[in-house]
């Protein structure tokens, strides 16, 4: 079996995964998915001298998900900032935002002044992609599809003038 076939194996795996219903769903507020989050990795905030920001919207309403995987991927994104930072000059800031967008839904950013995206920055949420030595290249593809199963979606952006922001949007109950 190729990689590629290995490697969509997985994905169609995790994707069943998370369609069968597995996930517990029930009300979740996303900014204490944050703060816990922001406690947990505490430690490595403090280890690499990054400075945490948060700016989270008071009055946000609770979204339906799964509290763990949700925890994931705001997991994920936090220590994707740090391991982007932890070898640069200069300030190390990680700002996380929670809003209510336009629309209605919740958007969340996760800023980083680290290095930046790639360059082959349309790739990095596919599936075993990544920068760096010792990554595995499922971070991104699987916060992706567990927010695509909260319908839900998640991309990036390049900040100036250096770093990266993630966005995660989730739909906010009617």
């Amino acid at each position: 079996m190729n990689d590629g076939t290995r490697a969509g194996a997985i994905i169609s795996r995790i994707r069943a995964f998370f369609e069968k219903g597995t996930a517990q769903r029930e009300p979740v507020d996303v900014n204490d998915v944050i703060r816990e989050m922001t406690v947990l990795l505490r430690n490595e905030t403090t280890r690499y001298a990054v400075l945490v920001r948060t700016d989270l919207a008071a009055d946000l309403p609770a979204v339906t998900g799964d509290r763990v995987q949700l925890q994931q991927v705001v997991m994920n994104l936090i220590m994707n900032g740090i391991e982007a930072m932890k070898d640069i000059e200069g300030s190390r800031e990680l700002a996380i935002k929670s809003e209510r967008a336009e629309d209605g839904q919740l958007l969340v950013s996760v800023r980083d002044t680290g290095v930046g995206l790639p360059p082959q920055e349309d790739q990095i949420f596919d599936a075993f992609f990544t920068t760096k030595r010792h990554g595995t290249g499922m971070g991104l593809s699987i916060s992706r599809s567990i927010l695509e199963s909260h319908g839900g979606r998640l991309w990036a952006g390049r900040n100036s003038p250096r770093g990266a922001s993630f966005y995660l949007m989730l739909r906010a109950p009617d």
